[in-house]
């Protein structure tokens, strides 16, 4: 499952990112390692891009990003 699956109010653990070096890389630096939580807060009217909370604070993301994000759900 990635996390452009996932729908608005899930909970999911990162297990894995799977993007090229550069791209990775930011989304490490943003915080979104494995083991992190991340909650969906709301997808965008034509469903680009998702709105998550990780670590307390809110980040935007690109759905072509978010099939980079292996995650799992949380229960």
């Amino acid at each position: 499952m990635t996390l452009s699956d996932t729908k608005e109010g899930d909970v999911v653990k990162v297990v894995k990112i799977k993007a090229s070096s550069a791209i990775r890389q930011r989304m490490l630096d943003m915080g979104i390692i494995p083991s992190s939580e991340i909650k969906v807060e709301r997808y965008a009217p034509l469903r680009d891009p998702i709105q998550i909370k990780i670590k307390g604070y809110s980040l935007a993301l690109r759905v072509s990003e978010g099939n980079m994000v292996e995650v799992e759900p949380l229960a």
